[in-house]
């Protein structure tokens, strides 16, 4: 079972960006597809991006795309998500989450999860 835990969150301007950080214990994370999700208050958890452990394939959602960009450190056991130009609705709680098959546009796929690291837009 992998262990993951999520960090990089805080408080920024609109405009700003941020990098979270997704770091496994327990097994390689190269073995997995993650993901980032996010929850903003009072509403449902939404896929944000993903990499694939073929060829390390990204996928994005659109709200997001251009401006987020996710990336692996195998090395470091690691998957970061660099958020730039970051707006008041990016605001919410962040999660990273793995899957063996593919990258999946639904939560009940993913078989691990961090406990989240809360991101704040100011406007």
């Amino acid at each position: 079972q992998v262990q993951l835990v999520e960090s990089g969150g805080g408080l920024v301007e609109a405009g700003g960006s941020l990098r979270l950080s997704c770091t496994a214990s327990g097994r390689a994370l190269s073995e997995y597809n993650v993901a980032w999700w996010r929850q903003a208050p009072g509403k449902d958890h939404e896929g944000v991006s993903c990499i694939s452990n073929i060829n390390d394939g990204t996928y994005y959602t659109d709200s997001v795309k251009g401006r987020f960009t996710i990336s692996r450190d195998s090395a470091k056991n690691t998957v970061y998500l660099q958020m730039d130009s970051l707006k008041p609705e990016d605001s919410g709680v962040y999660y990273c989450a793995v899957v063996s098959r593919r990258c999946s546009e639904h939560m009940t796929n993913y078989n691990s999860w961090g406990q989240g690291t809360r991101v704040t837009v100011s406007s």
